[in-house]
């Protein structure tokens, strides 16, 4: 374990509102401290998903409290591809090199495009490259759509897993849907996942025709947006809507977290 260097900047992982992608955009002072807006206003490099929606993101700060620099001249560098395609969790790409400016004295922030940085999103590199180097972590405060799923889920809370995304193909989909199901079953665990908003009612309808009936099912869509919706049921309940429909506050536009268990 190497000590944090007080001579060194911190890296702060900064959560980021979860509208991305949604027609709605939340007043940040509604979903986040002012302690945390103020500390990001005062950061002025940047390691990120993505370069434009990082400027989107300060430049609704800077309505907030003004930024210590302007959009401008704030260094903003992202991350590889690769680690948005395959991740970046298992140690395959090393970050060290981005951290250059926090070795200077610097502070620096990590922020992904909604909710906290490395909590299903990239950016767990960055932040075991810190600690290896000295540099000292501090997570702000902000939403994480994973745990506020999960709490207005009605389901085990105690015990519980994020599995990612499912399988696209069909089969491989149902065949770790029951996967998930029978260890959810077996031990109480909850089993929560994601998928991408265009793929929603595909895997909706998944889930309704391959889990057992007495199975529940959640999902949680539009968190902290005033259109928010969380709803949860047996999937036998879930069964009576039309066939090939969708359970109204889920749609293919809108992110969402979804949740199975007992």
């Amino acid at each position: 374990m190497t000590q944090a260097n007080t001579k060194f900047g911190r890296l702060f992982l900064v959560p980021a509102p979860l509208d991305f992608g949604c027609d709605e955009d939340i007043d940040l002072q509604q979903v986040m401290p002012m302690g945390t807006i103020s500390a990001a206003a005062n950061i002025t490099h940047w390691v990120c998903e993505n370069a434009k929606t990082t400027r989107a993101y300060l430049k609704r700060i800077d309505a907030c409290t003004p930024l210590k620099a302007s959009i401008q001249t704030q260094t903003i560098v992202e991350l590889p591809r690769q680690v948005h395609k395959k991740g970046d969790h298992l140690g395959s790409f090393d970050a060290k090199p981005l951290l250059t400016t926090a070795l200077e004295g610097e502070d620096m922030g990590l922020v992904s495009e909604a909710g906290m940085p490395a909590v299903a999103d990239p950016g767990s590199s960055v932040v075991r490259a810190a600690h290896e180097l000295g540099i000292q972590v501090i997570p702000l405060i902000g939403p994480v759509s994973l745990l506020l799923a999960l709490a207005s889920s009605g389901l085990n809370g105690q015990n519980f897993a994020f599995v990612g995304y499912l399988p696209q193909e069909p089969q491989d989909r149902a065949r770790r849907i029951k996967e998930l199901e029978q260890y959810a079953l077996k031990s109480g665990q909850t089993q929560l996942f994601i998928e991408t908003p265009y793929r929603n009612a595909a895997l909706w309808s998944s889930l309704v025709q391959t889990l057992q009936p007495g199975s529940r099912l959640a999902f949680s869509s539009g968190l902290t947006l005033t259109s928010a919706v969380n709803q949860s049921s047996t999937t036998q309940q879930w069964r009576k809507l039309p066939l090939g429909q969708m359970p109204e506050g889920l749609n293919n536009q809108t992110p969402a977290v979804f949740a199975i268990g007992v």
